[in-house]
């Protein structure tokens, strides 16, 4: 990777690109991260509670869709869906 031997220092243009790089990487933050546990752990736990909080609302709304479109199907009157689709949302609507 670099050109110069093990009795040759790096040269500046090298050293200012491998700090650029680290800088990119954001090294010092996760070291500063790591070096404070609760820190870590806390930011953990609200990633967490973001993630859950953001699949219950999705799921609700999808299945909230889901549920629209197979009544607005059963309006439609299709013979065999229909039946099929009331005796669903029927089960549905008993959970409740």
């Amino acid at each position: 990777m670099n050109s110069h031997g093990p009795d040759k220092e790096p040269s500046a243009d090298y050293l200012r690109r491998l700090v650029e790089r680290l800088e990119a990487m954001r090294i010092a933050e996760y070291l500063e991260l790591l070096e404070k546990p609760r820190r870590l752990v806390m930011t953990n736990f609200v990633a967490g509670v973001a993630r859950g909080l953001g699949f219950a609302i999705g799921t609700t709304i999808v299945f909230a869709v889901v549920i629209e479109v197979l009544r607005r199907l059963i309006l439609i009157n299709i013979p065999v869906i229909s039946d099929y689709l009331v005796d669903i949302i029927r089960l549905i609507e008993m959970r409740k």
